[in-house]
């Protein structure tokens, strides 16, 4: 296994000289452009790191790494249409540069393309790859359709919104990781395990990225320091502090999540208050911590060598060290 950066290298260099652009325009140009954005591209060093780990060649798991990484960026493109998002990773997102019907037709594009790159393996691996794909593509939509539907209602349960950020964000990750193991042919069994080391580390992955839109520091995260809370998100955060608050605590939490204020600052200062004297911070802490053990817990029973379960190891250790 090398370095993170290597595999990020090529990832990085695959689309810096890879060109998506053809006729007609206003159809490629906006793939061309949500993929010249960048971002952190964790899921396609995933792909090729999990195939070096498993002894095939990177390289061998490139197409698929690529795929990975073109229906993460469709489900962005169409998540924004969905959220009204004016910005992606700080520039104009994809409806708000063209239009709306552009960004719904070249994300469905994007969808197909990802296929597409499927078909330069051979047919028991193209089959496996593909057969994955379907499956998590359909889990993501269902996680997305969840998260609509608990912006609507006030009943929302731990484990309901557990679910829904393992099909909206996590199961992505594992299949990530598995199908690079698929391309390096390995056993069912390491298959099995790397997507469950993947699945459980993208729950931690998003249970974090739900603390630091609370708690994190502005200069790093990136992104609107308290965008759940003002958008009424009804996170893992929230659900604690809610089970965990007394009468007074719980009156005021739900009151503040039943309005809009023009200036936001109070209610995010007052609902992070709320998050912190409930004790809710440290159990999502906690259960940050659990799921990354978890993650680790089935590192043990992969048929790799040693040194290779350590580099993993450290790999999920480093995410969930991560401040953006």
């Amino acid at each position: 296994m090398l370095p993170i950066a290597h595999y990020q290298q090529i990832v990085s260099d695959y689309f810096a000289n890879t060109s998506f652009e053809k006729e007609p325009v206003d159809l490629y140009k906006p793939v061309q452009y949500i993929l010249s954005l960048g971002g952190k591209r964790m899921r396609p060093v995933l792909t090729l790191m999990t195939a070096d780990i498993f002894g095939a060649d990177c390289k061998e798991a490139l197409p698929a790494a690529v795929a990975v990484e073109m229906f993460h960026n469709f489900s962005l493109v169409h998540d924004d249409i969905m959220d009204d998002a004016p910005l992606r990773r700080g520039n104009q997102t994809v409806h708000e540069k063209w239009n709306l019907n552009t960004a719904i037709l070249s994300g469905d594009a994007m969808l197909i393309l990802a296929y597409q790159f499927f078909e330069e393996y051979e047919p028991e691996t193209f089959r496996s790859l593909a057969k994955l794909f379907s499956k998590t593509a359909l889990e993501v939509c269902e996680g997305q359709q969840w998260d609509v539907d608990f912006e609507m209602r006030n009943d929302v349960t731990e484990p309901e919104y557990l679910k829904m950020i393992e099909y909206k964000t996590a199961v992505l990750v594992g299949a990530a990781m598995k199908m690079g193991a698929i391309v390096a042919k390995t056993s069912q069994e390491n298959c099995d395990l790397i997507y469950d080391f993947g699945l459980n580390l993208g729950i931690a992955f998003q249970l974090q990225d739900d603390y630091l839109d609370a708690f994190g520091d502005p200069a790093t995260f990136g992104k609107q320091i308290g965008g759940d809370i003002i958008e009424n998100k009804k996170t893992y955060l929230y659900l604690k502090a809610l089970a965990q608050a007394n009468e007074f605590e719980k009156q005021n939490l739900l009151q503040w999540f039943s309005v809009q204020p023009e200036d936001h600052s109070d209610k995010v200062v007052a609902v992070k208050n709320i998050f912190r004297h409930t004790g809710a911070d440290a159990t999502i802490k906690q259960a940050i911590e659990d799921y990354t053990y978890k993650a680790f817990a089935t590192l043990e029973k992969l048929d790799i060598a040693e040194d290779k379960k350590a580099l993993l190891k450290n790999f999920g250790e480093s995410l969930m060290q991560r401040n953006v």
